[in-house]
């Protein structure tokens, strides 16, 4: 049986995925207090409310059931190593310490396995390196790449960089599992119409946020897969007008039916954010839309009704680990214990 302590556990994206694969998840640590709700109500685990490097040793070891596989698992936030931060030593940044947090841990609980997810540009920072180099010094085989998570049924072109780490012997992440993606038609279809601002009486996260009158004027001119480039010169915003912002296409447009959405981030739910006008409704997509397109269930809970609100859910839906990666990560590990039993 593996059992497994879920750091930066946010939302419980990860974490559900594991229990998917039927491991063993004891309890999640995030700083973020509006995550409790998601991860206890749908995961039946228990979180902590806790900086991870105020995290001890000692009460990581004591989630664990005597005779039960160890796995440390964790998703470090990723601001630190996004494009946005290229060029930068991340160990230098104060405020992201936290993949040395995490080696910590892992040194002083010494799990026989250890999972990490991340955005692929953590490969170029010295504090991954120093990561990897911690585990291969504690005799552990390591496995790392990226990820293309639409390769295992994911409706979304998110890239991800996977680690798996174990005390047992050579250790990978298991076969892609789809050669044919899986397309937003597929799994936004069967959802409700929405205008924009409104919400479905049955589902309080299908809810569409407000457009001003000119975003209406722009998504009402969009087709899928087009950019603001179509619209008249009237419309276009004024930093696109700049020789500077030509070359930003991909904002206030369309997600295209026939193909999976773009990587979900914390602001999924604004049509001037990325690409997230739904493919024929004058709106954006709605917070369930983009959950489910983070493979999370129809009946995954994130806050209570009364107090939802886009900035909280967003930020929890874009930060999450997808559901199915989660699971694939599982399958990974257990296909691992097979071999080494």
């Amino acid at each position: 049986m593996i059992d497994a302590v879920d750091l930066f556990c946010g939302a419980g994206g990860l974490t559900a995925g594991l229990r998917k694969a039927n491991i063993h998840v004891r309890a999640g640590y995030d700083n973020d207090a509006n995550c409790e709700h998601a991860y206890t109500v749908n995961n039946h685990a228990s979180f902590i409310n806790k900086d991870v490097q105020e995290v001890t040793v000692e009460e990581v070891k004591n989630w664990y059931q005597k005779g039960s596989i160890k796995l440390l698992a964790g998703c470090a936030p990723c601001q630190p190593f996004s494009t946005y931060n290229q060029g930068k030593d991340a160990s230098l940044d104060r405020k992201w310490p936290l993949l040395y947090a995490f080696q910590r841990l892992i040194k002083g609980v010494k799990p026989e396995l250890v999972t990490m997810e991340n955005v692929p540009d953590v490969t170029k920072h010295e504090v991954y390196h120093d990561f990897v180099a911690s585990l291969k010094a504690q005799k552990y085989h390591v496995w790392e790449g990226r990820v293309a998570c639409a390769d295992y049924g994911l409706p979304q072109k998110r890239q991800r960089h996977v680690l798996l780490a174990s005390k047992f012997g050579p250790i990978s992440l298991m076969p892609k599992t789809h050669n044919i993606h899986v397309t937003v038609e597929q799994v936004l279809k069967k959802y409700a119409k929405l205008h924009a601002g409104e919400h479905h009486s049955s589902d309080p996260l299908h809810r569409a946020a407000k457009l001003s009158p000119t975003n209406m004027a722009r998504i009402m001119l969009s087709t899928q897969g087009g950019t603001w480039r179509d619209w008249p010169e009237s419309l276009r915003a004024n930093c696109h007008k700049k020789e500077s912002g030509k070359t930003y296409a991909s904002v206030y447009g369309r997600m295209k039916w026939s193909e999976p959405s773009p990587t979900m981030t914390t602001l999924c739910y604004g049509f001037g954010n990325g690409r997230f006008g739904h493919p024929e409704q004058n709106r954006a997509i709605s917070l369930r839309e983009a959950a489910t397109l983070q493979s999370f269930p129809d009946d995954y809970e994130f806050l209570p009704a009364e107090k939802i609100n886009f900035k909280a859910v967003g930020r929890m839906i874009g930060n999450a680990v997808p559901v199915i990666l989660g699971e694939v990560i599982g399958h990974s590990l257990n296909i691992h214990m097979q071999e080494y039993r």
